[in-house]
């Protein structure tokens, strides 16, 4: 599962493995054998890894499906405005 959700989150981005392993600062060998569950990241880089991608820890070793947005940066009116857009798509009141 862990494999899978790396790759799929990098792709997500559209990050190549090469270009992934330069913003984590470790080799395109290591992001390959992370994707080929030949190796297993280090505690420490399965939290960068999460926190490069935007999501918890959780969602990379699939025991959590929940979708989350990081909005800490931003302001209350621009989050505001995000979940005003969320409710529209859903439909939701």
């Amino acid at each position: 599962m862990l494999s899978e959700n790396i790759k799929k989150f990098r792709l997500a981005i559209n990050l190549s493995q090469v270009q992934f392993a330069e913003k984590l600062d470790v080799t395109k060998q290591c992001v390959s054998n992370w994707e080929n569950a030949n190796v297993q990241p280090s505690v420490d880089m399965l939290m960068r890894i999460a926190k490069y991608l935007g999501v918890s820890t959780d969602v990379l070793l699939g025991l959590d499906d929940r979708k989350y947005i990081e909005v800490s940066d931003l302001s209350q009116a621009q989050i505001m405005h995000i979940w005003q857009i969320i409710k529209d798509i859903t439909n939701k009141d």
